[in-house]
């Protein structure tokens, strides 16, 4: 069989090549056999990705044992963690666009044969997954699993994002500085992606549900030693892919993608989702739009829940069967014959998972709700789309009405927040913080978890044209679109304006008539940009809107040459 390596590996004429790779230690042997890249997002910033190294050298061994030469790169990846609540946070989503280029760069400069993608976190996952899925080769993604919980909180086991809850409690006398140091401490007790199921686990799952990772690994915590066996496992299987000829391209597909947003909703993933997923899908040519996701939300029962939306956390949940039980659970609304890294069609990769054990996950008879824990609102305050999570929601806060508090930044709102100036019965409206305003569309993250500890989970609410983590619970909805940097109606309300949060209708209303929207909206001036160089000036310029996935368009029309002329 030949690949593509080969062919600029041939002597004479590729002698060249041949001296570089030996330069490195590479011998006559290991340019015969395919060529895969891994492609390691490893550093020691990000916790999630801390143990990559050594997975990677799992994926190495399992890649060398079925007769191909690992060719290991590097790719940078941001921790949202540790940019929330400041300036960082504006460079967390557009590094998902570099993450996908800079592995398209990787491969197609070497002629590399396939790809092991390594990853565990928010924005990395989806940007190789829009990489895979942009080039027409064999694919496969290993991540590094969840952290275990961290010490008791507040009646049930921490994660990380507990501290900006505990800090609004310590603000207000109800803990003391001991107890929050504690917290400090033992809130992540060792390295993983978050235990909770935010963005970045979120993500790990739907490469499963995919079809892109193998069966059951997305959730693996990453101390464990089946993390290891699973990285060789994966190493072995993309040699495979390449001798059957099965690429990404036969994977992520509109199937696949179907699937993908059916297990999402029916384990509350995060609502990044809703960014990513049309990411995804723009990439692989496939429609991806809201009403995509409305339709399958409303259609899928939510059958697991874990933190935000209960106790147990993301081991738990795997140590419950994970996303091969939910599958089989919901097998009957899936494409079945879908096909995956394994060579095997989804219902062949879920046949022989267990059941739901009733706890965390629950059969499709008596689910933990009817409908999945998404939800698309559109109304006069979000014209085009805005983006919830139920399945985070208190069923009596799903519809809420309040007075708006308005700030055009997510430090002006977390000060009001934290020292009191936000008062029960508000919705906190946030803007200028969507793709083009932010720039970026920074997570309110910070801004949810003060609210929850002051006490007001229950009595506030959230509106924004900015995002979530998918660690938020409480009343809130992101997304909104058209944003407030667009002259979206989100820019021109006012403090005191009543606005209704109507999540079983999904609608989303400023009491305000449409005339005085628009009288508004006339006297609106679009500000100034926050940043005028740099990477960030360029995003704000080229990111579509929330609700198209905040992509960058890259395609050129096939008509583009008669347009040119």
């Amino acid at each position: 069989m030949t690949w593509r390596s080969k062919k600029i590996l041939e002597r004479p004429d590729w002698s060249m090549n041949r001296s570089l790779y030996k330069s490195m230690g590479y011998s006559d042997v290991d340019l015969e056999l395919p060529l895969i890249g891994i492609a390691n997002s490893w550093s020691r910033v990000v916790p999630g990705h801390y143990n990559l190294r050594l997975v990677s050298e799992y994926v190495q061994q399992g890649i060398r044992q079925a007769g191909g030469t690992p060719v290991e790169f590097g790719v940078i990846g941001a921790c949202d963690g540790i940019a929330q609540g400041h300036d960082g946070m504006h460079f967390i989503l557009p590094t998902r666009d570099l993450i996908a280029n800079d592995v398209e760069m990787m491969i197609e400069a070497h002629q590399l044969d396939g790809m092991v993608l390594l990853g565990s976190c928010d924005k990395i996952v989806p940007g190789m997954l829009m990489a895979a899925a942009r080039l027409e080769l064999p694919a496969i993604m290993v991540v590094g699993g969840p952290m275990p919980g961290g010490c008791e909180f507040d009646g049930r086991a921490s994660d990380t994002t507990s501290l900006p809850e505990a800090l609004a409690m310590l603000e207000d006398g109800k803990i003391d500085e001991t107890a929050y140091r504690k917290l400090e401490d033992g809130a992540g007790p060792a390295y993983g992606s978050c235990s909770f199921l935010g963005t970045a686990n979120t993500m790990c799952c739907i490469a499963e549900a995919l079809g892109l990772s193998l069966p059951g690994s997305a959730t693996i915590p990453a101390v464990h030693g089946d993390r290891l066996r699973a990285a060789q496992e994966s190493g072995r299987r993309i040699v495979k892919m390449i001798k059957e000829g099965i690429t990404a391209a036969e994977i992520i597909n509109q199937k696949a993608i179907e699937n993908a947003i059916r297990v999402t909703s029916a384990i509350g993933g995060s609502t990044n989702a809703a960014l990513h997923m049309p990411a995804i899908g723009y990439e692989a040519g496939c429609d991806v739009s809201m009403n995509l996701f409305e339709e399958l939300s409303r259609t899928t029962p939510l059958i697991a829940k874990m933190n935000p939306a209960a106790p147990p956390n993301v081991p738990d949940f795997h140590e419950a069967g994970g996303v091969p039980v939910v599958m089989k659970e919901i097998l009957p609304l899936l494409h079945q014959d879908a096909l995956t890294v394994t060579g095997k069609t989804v219902a062949e990769n879920v046949a022989q998972a267990g059941s739901p054990d009733g706890i965390i996950i629950r059969p499709m008879s008596d689910p933990w709700g009817e409908e999945g824990g998404l939800a698309v609102l559109r109304g006069n305050l979000a014209p085009d789309t805005g983006i919830t999570k139920p399945a985070a929601i208190a069923p009596e806060m799903r519809t809420f009405t309040g007075k708006a508090r308005c700030f055009d930044s997510e430090e002006a709102a977390n000060d009001a927040i934290l020292y009191g100036k936000v008062q029960e019965g508000e919705v906190v409206v946030i803007r200028y913080e969507g793709p083009k305003g932010g720039p970026g569309m920074r997570e309110m993250c910070r801004a949810m978890k003060l609210i929850y500890g002051k006490g007001l989970a229950l009595k506030t609410a959230i509106v924004t044209d900015g995002r979530f983590s998918g660690t938020n619970s409480g009343c809130f909805v992101g997304h909104i679109s058209p944003e407030a940097a667009e002259g979206g109606p989100i820019a021109v309300v006012e403090d005191g304006d009543l606005v209704t949060i109507d999540i079983p209708n999904r609608d989303l209303k400023l009491h305000v008539s449409d005339k005085e929207i628009q009288e508004r909206l006339s006297r609106w001036e679009r500000p100034k940009p926050k940043f005028r160089k740099g990477y960030l000036a360029l995003y704000s310029r080229l990111a579509e809107s929330a609700d198209k996935g905040a992509i960058i368009r890259h395609r050129i029309d096939e008509d583009w040459s008669r347009k040119a002329l």
